[in-house]
């Protein structure tokens, strides 16, 4: 059996495999070094923030059930997209792929970028900035139908490049894992933060994008590569306060049970308050 057949029927165990263990990797280097006191309960925000990781699994296996892996595998039959057409062909393996993801991290970028300029978008994405703290769990805190709508812009992106299946399973366990990563409240030595930032989104590069500042709110767009944030001007070092003073979240939230609960988070995009 090929190799890119054997990952797309076992797409669902290396993803799930992938997420299990960046996780329990991130809670315990939480525990052992952590960088911020948090200030609500850690039970209470994993609880929501946990509780949506399963509801939005449910929902995109519920809508999509063959997923990214399903699209990718019709637009190679299909010959649909850059890296199926002519022009492409006698790349070597490792160049399209490396291609392929490069490729879609600067699309997500952008595509983040909009969530935060859009206010239609921006309603959805509150659910995210909405949580007072930040851990590994707010990197999977996001609103059903925030999920939907990045899945359709994914498909859209998968069929227009003609990503390779062992490509998109690829990308989807590195932005699981850097997600975790760079969303976790953890410590790391200064030199080796800065070392990192180099080819990685540090906690402590993403961290300023959950300011309640709003221009600090509004940079360090990426997950996975810092290079776009530079790249498009959207990069901004540290924060104003400094780590250990800034306040995170999104300042009307602060005292609202709901950002804390999953059926106000649910319910969130549809208030009135912006």
């Amino acid at each position: 059996m090929p190799f890119s057949d054997w990952i797309s029927d076992h797409e669902a165990i290396i993803r799930l495999s992938a997420f299990l263990g960046i996780l329990t990797i991130m809670i315990c280097w939480e525990r052992i070094a952590p960088k911020r006191q948090l200030l609500k309960s850690r039970l209470k925000r994993w609880r929501t923030n946990f509780g949506l990781v399963v509801l939005n699994s449910l929902v995109i296996r519920l809508l999509f059930p063959t997923a990214a892996v399903g699209v990718a595998l019709y637009a190679q039959q299909h010959a649909w997209g850059l890296f199926n057409s002519d022009f492409t062909q006698g790349l070597p393996t490792a160049l399209v792929l490396a291609g392929s993801i490069l490729l879609f991290d600067l699309c997500i970028y952008w595509q983040h970028r909009l969530m935060h300029q859009v206010p239609l978008l921006w309603r959805l994405h509150k659910v995210h900035h909405a949580d007072p703290d930040i851990d590994v769990s707010t990197g999977a805190r996001f609103h059903p139908i925030e999920i939907i709508a990045s899945m359709l812009i994914k498909f859209a992106l998968i069929i227009a490049l003609g990503m390779p299946v062992v490509a998109v399973i690829l990308f989807e366990v590195i932005l699981n894992a850097t997600s975790m990563f760079n969303h976790s409240n953890v410590r790391l030595p200064e030199k080796l933060d800065a070392f990192v930032r180099w080819f990685l989104v540090t906690p402590d590069m993403h961290r300023v994008h959950h300011s309640q500042i709003e221009f600090e709110t509004n940079s360090n767009y990426g997950f996975n590569i810092p290079w776009w944030d530079k790249i498009f001007g959207s990069y901004r070092a540290q924060p104003e306060l400094g780590h250990d003073k800034m306040k995170i979240g999104l300042k009307e939230y602060q005292r609202d049970k709901d950002s804390i609960q999953i059926i106000g988070l649910l319910k969130l995009p549809f208030r009135r308050r912006l």
